[in-house]
């Protein structure tokens, strides 16, 4: 692979800023994804004693926070941003998680209307059990998952192809957020989404480990991601990841984004690449759902009207304030964003 020129671009002034937020008054966005609910179980050490029945030390738990992860943290992330519509499509289970998670949703103000309810399904669910002592060190123990092990349903299937059709009229950009082995993004799901790119509608895709399966879309996966769908997953470098990048585009016909942690992302359209340069943020910080954030500020930036560009430096922006927001999946709101560039 050689690599190829590209051009760099600086971070966004507030000026700029000022001028694009208003975009977001006019988007309109659909999200479709594997929906999941984070936990998260507060425990003071300090108040446990050993059980009188086992050998061991209970947790404690005096507090407990649920907060929407995966699709349903990049659907929040969305909202925050404050466009004008936002259609969230995905399974969840009649379990009492589903019902935490549709709560935890309207709290963000986020509609459930077009969320699909499977009994046969559990609701994609992450317990982290957090170990508080006398010191300010907190130990988070093995997280305890509630995922499904086989494949949607096909009456479920249709379902949420329906429910895609629907949104789809109205929305500007559809993002997908594809990361679990058996969620909701199967392979005739996958297909209809790739239909509607094909059609003209912009499809922005985040997807864990099925990129290359994806064509007439615009994929957003990171340094990693993107190795291991379309470079056998060896180690690349900037430059080489330049050119991965550009190589994407011209496959699929779309843009393409990479983002690259602390240097930014790449945008390759047409013959061109281009850096957008990353916010330089002290520690401490915490990444869990940064890429779910870039991808909301990226889709409502585009849905309004924004470059590709200009939307890949506002998603940037808002990584870097969701990172400062530590051991919980935050969001970052408009003036958030005017705040960091000051």
């Amino acid at each position: 692979m050689t690599a190829c020129t590209y051009n760099k671009v600086e971070r966004i002034k507030k000026a700029e800023l000022e001028a694009l937020l208003p975009l977001m008054d006019r988007a309109c966005v659909t999200i479709i994804g594997d929906l999941c609910l984070d936990v998260y179980w507060d425990a003071d050490m300090k108040r446990s004693e050993i059980s009188r029945e086992t050998p061991h030390h209970p947790l404690p738990v005096i507090a407990e926070r649920y907060s929407p992860g995966g699709a349903s943290n990049a659907a929040a992330n969305i909202k925050a941003l404050g466009p004008a519509a936002l259609n969230v499509i995905g399974v969840i289970g009649c379990d009492w998680r589903g019902a935490m998670l549709k709560d935890a949703l309207a709290k963000h103000g986020i509609s459930s209307e077009y969320i699909v309810e499977d009994s046969e399904r559990v609701t994609n669910t992450y317990i982290k059990p957090m170990r508080h002592g006398i010191s300010d060190v907190v130990y988070e123990d093995p997280r305890i998952d509630f995922e499904n092990y086989l494949p949607l349903p096909k009456e479920t299937e249709d379902r949420l192809i329906a429910a895609i059709d629907r949104a789809a009229k109205t929305a500007d950009v559809i993002c997908v957020s594809d990361q679990l082995k058996c969620g909701c993004i199967t392979e005739r799901v996958r297909e209809r989404l790739c239909e509607l790119g094909a059609s003209g509608k912009t499809v922005i895709v985040d997807s864990r480990d099925r990129g290359a399966l994806y064509h007439h879309v615009t994929l957003k996966p990171n340094e990693v991601e993107a190795s291991r769908a379309f470079a056998n997953g060896r180690e690349l470098t900037v430059d080489e990841l330049s050119e991965l990048a550009l190589g994407i585009a011209k496959k699929n016909g779309r843009a393409t984004l990479t983002t690259l942690g602390a240097n930014g992302c790449f945008v390759a359209d047409g013959d061109r690449v281009t850096l957008c340069s990353a916010y330089e943020v002290k520690p401490p910080i915490d990444f869990c759902g940064a890429g779910d954030t870039f991808l909301a500020g990226f889709a409502v930036m585009l849905a309004g009207g924004a470059s590709f560009v200009d939307a890949a430096r506002v998603a940037n922006l808002c990584s870097s304030v969701t990172i400062k927001k530590i051991g919980i999946t935050g969001t970052a709101t408009r003036e958030e964003l005017l705040a960091a560039v000051e």
